[in-house]
């Protein structure tokens, strides 16, 4: 992003989501809670996942394609797993549900796994994966991406997604190590904030139907992402899509629904979170303190040349954090405009009246 780009503060786009969330029908409570999350979002350096989003949400709702009312429920459980039913809602209140209800049994069980059906998009995994981390838990989170941009290797029809995975290790004096990743080598949300700033892809993103790499974010209809680690990637994301999807009775495969082009269909989102406490396993402080030990090793270890450092997963994510919230978002002027857009359209004050 260009250095002349005005900063915003998380707490002022946090005010300017929820009054949109609830001139969109939201009650005000789930307002909230899909405006902190979505801030979070931002905050965190997700920014294919944070307020650019808010344009999409608001076309969908509009379109009736989302519940604003949801009854959000269980529909089957054991001392250590539940279903649960979205009812249509926001993706963002049905897994901080999911989440939630996962902590708890973990508190009991020493592991939970709580899948859920009938869910929308939600937002970046990592959110979710970080919830049981407040309580001291490991938190992992899969779900079935909300368009199909994958085909099976080989294969030219888009049956998967980019299906990610995100799981959170808690730490003592360290970070908490914190994997985020989709299942392709780019998310498909990173190529919609290529496109929004008007930049290239990198070689490897995506390829064209011939096989050829495809770099303009705003041909990406013309081929499909690239799966991590080839044939491996392919069937990662196929497993991904089993755990997340057809375990819990949500859409899979052929059954995906394209929420970039369709925003009237039921989307059956599935999505899991699985909570594991450490403390049932041993001594909490001992495994925080082993994690801060393989922490180190890892950062200390021998580096090729050129490297200046060595990363841990969620590293660059925790330093993005601790600046955006000392210094304020930096939003495109695109993602401004759009977001002016949407308050002209909702009749409410600018992001940066807010």
């Amino acid at each position: 992003m260009q250095a002349t780009e005005p900063r915003i503060p998380a707490s002022q786009l946090q005010r300017f989501i929820a009054a949109a969330m609830e001139g969109l029908g939201l009650p005000g409570a789930d307002a909230a809670v899909v405006a902190e999350l979505m801030t979070e979002a931002e905050v965190q350096g997700s920014d294919g996942h944070g307020a650019i989003r808010l344009a999409p949400y608001a076309r969908r709702i509009k379109a009736g394609g989302i519940n604003l009312h949801p009854n959000i429920h269980i529909v089957k459980e054991k001392a250590a797993m539940a279903v649960l039913d979205g009812d249509n809602g926001m993706g963002h209140l049905v897994m901080q549900r999911a989440a939630q209800i996962a902590i708890d049994k973990a508190k009991n069980a020493g592991i939970a796994w709580v899948g859920a059906r009938l869910s929308n998009h939600a937002g970046p995994a990592s959110l979710y994966a970080r919830m049981p981390l407040a309580q001291d838990m490991i938190g992992m989170y899969y779900a079935v991406g909300n368009a199909n941009h994958l085909p099976p290797w080989g294969g030219l029809d888009m049956l998967l997604s980019t299906n990610p995975i995100a799981v959170a290790v808690p730490a003592g004096q360290e970070a908490p190590i914190v994997l985020d990743m989709a299942t392709t080598v780019a998310a498909y949300g990173k190529v919609k904030a290529k496109a929004q700033r008007g930049e290239q892809m990198p070689v490897g993103w995506m390829i064209d139907r011939q096989g050829n790499p495809l770099t303009d974010p705003r041909r990406s209809e013309e081929g499909f992402l690239m799966p991590i680690g080839g044939y491996k990637g392919y069937g990662l994301a196929l497993i991904v899509g089993i755990l997340a999807g057809t375990l819990n009775g949500a859409a899979m495969g052929s059954e995906t629904i394209d929420f970039n082009k369709d925003d009237v269909s039921v989307t059956n989102t599935g999505q899991a979170i699985v909570a594991i406490d450490p403390d049932a396993f041993g001594d909490i402080d001992e495994f925080k303190a082993r994690v801060d030990k393989l922490v180190r090793e890892m950062r200390g270890s021998a580096r090729m040349p050129g490297v200046d450092r060595i990363w841990l997963p969620g590293e660059q994510s925790h330093a993005k954090r601790i600046a955006n919230e000392r210094d304020g978002l930096a939003l495109s002027s695109a993602l401004l405009a759009q977001l002016d857009t949407v308050a002209r359209d909702l009749g409410i004050a600018r992001l940066q009246d807010t």
